[in-house]
């Protein structure tokens, strides 16, 4: 009887610790659902341009999905569902496939390179694990399908830029405008070719290749990060009369507002939101500044990052091939915030008239500066 009972307190204690550690087991962390891995490009983190917008789409990600960007100085965190993390490239962004190769080798379920310098190190990557998906701004991988583990997301630069320089022909003052690029490479004569169409499609006097001055700070990446150069450039087009001058050259456009803030001129910037970000600066310098940005062409990089990890999260894959963000989508627009919104308000009704005429067709815009002269022969 004795030893019966024995067994059977030796039985009722083995259970005990069974179901005591299964509930241990079962309340484990089992770590992220996912994990999205962003390689910024040139300028990293703090650019106020680019990649800024980049990480703001990690944010929104964290935010909605209940997730956290790891290691960031910043403490982004809204829960532990989704793990993201971001690097950073050297300064002359030669070890982008070594950053990527880090993250795939974590076991990210996303990497997207931010710039299409990262081409060919997304080619290399992509090739040595299939399992896992990358994505890359602004670069073009040939013969993608839905299939592939690697997704181009690009803009219509024109299109915003287009609506950027009917701003700028509505409120030129003084018959001439420029343009400033950032590194002279297809991709910005995009946006080069969009300005300059919508200036001249509201303002006939703009119409002379004359009022119309451009130039480009250089012919390598470093372009991108030049602001004494563009500095340079800016003060030239304006002591030759230009009332506004707008950019497309990443961190070398912190030069253009320099010089607008000195000489008394307008600027516009580019990607984010450039005078939000300046007139919420801690510093005296780069708010006064935003008094002269006039407005920003919206390259929403944020929307871009958001809704490819959207689309992982919701359905537990990306999908290949190619993805323009648009008017339509809101991947494109133009900057309007409690800042400027009083110089604009006399002209938002027709910039926005001019947007629904691009989303229904009715305007085509020209995607490079080349194809503007033609473009305009048939428009005028």
């Amino acid at each position: 009887m004795k030893k019966a009972l024995l067994l059977l307190l030796a039985f009722i204690m083995v259970v005990a610790v069974l179901g005591c550690k299964k509930k241990e087991e079962a309340a484990a962390p089992t770590g992220p659902k996912y994990k999205i891995g962003i390689v910024f490009d040139i300028g990293g983190r703090g650019d106020q341009s680019f990649n800024d917008s980049a990480y703001n789409g990690m944010k929104l990600i964290a935010q909605e999905y209940k997730g956290y960007i790891k290691d960031d100085p910043s403490n982004v965190s809204y829960g532990t569902e989704i793990e993201l993390k971001y690097l950073e490239p050297q300064s002359g962004g030669q070890d982008r496939e070594q950053l990527l190769r880090a993250q795939a080798e974590e076991g990210f379920d996303l990497m997207i390179g931010v710039g299409f310098l990262f081409t060919d190190a997304i080619t290399k990557v992509a090739a040595d694990f299939p399992n896992q998906h990358f994505g890359i701004i602004d670069g073009f991988i040939p013969d993608l399908n839905a299939d592939s583990n690697i997704t181009c997301l690009s803009f219509a630069e024109h299109e915003g830029s287009f609506l950027v320089g009917a701003i700028a022909g509505l409120m030129d003052t003084s018959g001439k405008v420029g343009f400033i690029g950032g590194m002279d490479i297809p991709l910005i004569h995009k946006f080069h070719g969009g300005y300059f169409a919508g200036v001249m499609y509201v303002n006939p006097k703009l119409r002379d290749p004359k009022a119309l001055l451009a130039q480009y700070c250089g012919k390598d990446p470093g372009a991108f990060n030049d602001p004494k150069t563009a500095e340079s450039i800016a003060k030239n087009f304006y002591n030759q009369g230009a009332s506004i001058i707008y950019h497309a050259a990443g961190g070398s456009g912190a030069g253009l507002f320099k010089a607008a803030k000195d000489l008394n001129k307008l600027a516009i910037g580019v990607d984010s939101d450039q005078g939000l970000i300046y007139a919420s600066s801690d510093s005296a310098e780069e708010k006064a500044m935003a008094e002269h940005i006039l407005t920003s062409m919206l390259k929403r990089v944020d929307n871009a990052i958001f809704l490819t990890g959207q689309e992982l999260i919701d359905t537990g894959k990306v999908t290949g091939g190619y993805h323009e963000f648009g008017l339509a989508d809101d991947g494109v627009g133009y900057a309007v915030n409690q800042y400027n919104r009083d110089k604009l308000d006399p002209i938002m009704a027709q910039v926005d008239e001019i947007k629904g005429k691009i989303i229904s067709g009715e305007i085509a815009v020209p995607n490079d500066d080349a194809k503007v002269k033609e473009w305009a022969e048939a428009t005028f």
